[in-house]
């Protein structure tokens, strides 16, 4: 049903700068450097937070994901508690479904699963517990 768990780390404007010391640190190269810039007019921020980092994925060990963002100020402040979510792969769309359902069960739906500009199958909700939850599928290319 999932085939990953990655932590989603948030920032207030110095996702970039993290990063960078997470690779120093873990070595590697980044999967995906996406900038606000790089979102259709719709997700756009303000101006100045076009150069923020809108998401950043580093492969750490055996197909983890160590993820991340800035947030964009329309998302309020980040806080300790509010700065990470559980990023989980599903294996379809339907199980992406069921495992949206289930964890937002209780809980607060804050995007809901949908066809994403960036090719993903992607939704987002704090569960009932006030933990942060990423759910997506990616289809196979080729």
């Amino acid at each position: 049903m999932a085939s990953a768990l990655n932590p989603y780390l948030t920032f207030s404007d110095n996702c970039e700068d993290a990063f960078n010391f997470y690779k120093s640190v873990f070595g590697g190269d980044f999967a995906v450097v996406m900038r606000f810039s790089d979102s259709p007019p719709e997700y756009a921020s303000s101006e100045d937070e076009k150069n923020k980092i809108m998401h950043v994925s580093l492969p750490i060990g055996n197909g983890s994901m160590l993820m991340g963002s800035d947030s964009p100020s329309h998302m309020g402040k980040v806080t300790a508690g509010n700065n990470f979510s559980i990023a989980i792969a599903a294996d379809s769309e339907a199980d992406a479904d069921k495992l949206f359902s289930g964890l937002s069960a209780g809980g607060n739906a804050t995007m809901p699963m949908a066809k994403q500009f960036w090719g993903s199958y992607f939704g987002m909700l704090t569960d009932k517990f006030g933990v942060s939850w990423m759910v997506s599928y990616d289809a196979p290319r080729g």
